[in-house]
């Protein structure tokens, strides 16, 4: 069911599906297992989203060095969600998803001149590769850091798509090597295609049926409860 309505947000939204199911699988399984069995069902939407677009080698060329510093950040942060500290961990992600949720609620917009992408996009990639590693989550800051350069919505999608696609890959090395990524967590990953996908046809056919924004700012104030939910419960805990 929690795939399923993974699968439901990114129909609709065309993002949020790692998002939505490591934050709720957290809250029953460790971390690193969550975001194991995320690898595939991750990794096949985003190769879809990359491929979908019309600008794959541009964008590539352009945010080679925000690529080589993502794959270089990933194993960074597997290292912290893998040392047995699962308690930070999930005070860490629930942080992530409650800022991203208040992000995406306010109407707070930022612009990254061009003349600065080439210092930036390095650094937004080492913390993109961080987070991913530490959370399974791979939308912050790169999400928000493409829309400051005014990327057209093609571009953008593809652009996010590749990054998705590109952390992945990092996660799922750094899974391995951490030996995280065992044939269990990736048979549970493979199955959880299924429902996935499922839910993606759901909600790729509810989309014209119901406001987009308005499913976006419940999605949204979700993840602000989700997230505050596992930091606070977690600190209380501990």
């Amino acid at each position: 069911m929690i795939f399923v309505m993974a699968g439901v947000i990114k129909g609709v939204l065309g993002m949020g599906l790692p998002t939505f199911a490591i934050g709720v699988l957290s809250l029953i399984i460790p971390p690193a297992e969550a975001a194991g069995m995320l690898v595939i069902p991750s990794l096949l939407t985003n190769v879809w989203q990359l491929f979908n677009g019309p600008h794959f080698g541009n964008l590539t060329k352009r945010f080679s060095l925000l690529l080589i510093a993502v794959c270089v950040g990933t194993p960074l942060g597997v290292m912290f969600m893998t040392s047995g500290a699962t308690h930070l961990a999930n005070i860490v992600l629930g942080c992530v998803l409650a800022f991203y949720g208040v992000f995406g609620l306010s109407n707070v917009k930022f612009v990254v001149r061009p003349t600065s992408e080439r210092l930036a996009s390095p650094v937004v990639g080492l913390t993109t590769g961080v987070i991913m590693g530490a959370t399974g989550i791979s939308v912050m800051p790169v999400g928000p850091y493409f829309a400051a350069l005014g990327l057209e919505k093609d571009d953008l999608i593809q652009a996010l798509g590749l990054t998705f696609t590109v952390s992945s890959l990092a996660l799922a090395v750094g899974l391995i090597f951490a030996g995280q990524f065992q044939l269990n967590v990736a048979t549970n990953s493979m199955i959880a295609l299924i429902p996935a996908f499922a839910g993606m046809y759901l909600g790729q056919s509810i989309r014209g049926m119901i406001s987009q924004q308005v499913f976006k700012k419940c999605f949204l104030s979700g993840l602000v409860v989700l997230g505050s939910y596992m930091a606070i419960n977690t600190i209380l805990q501990h």
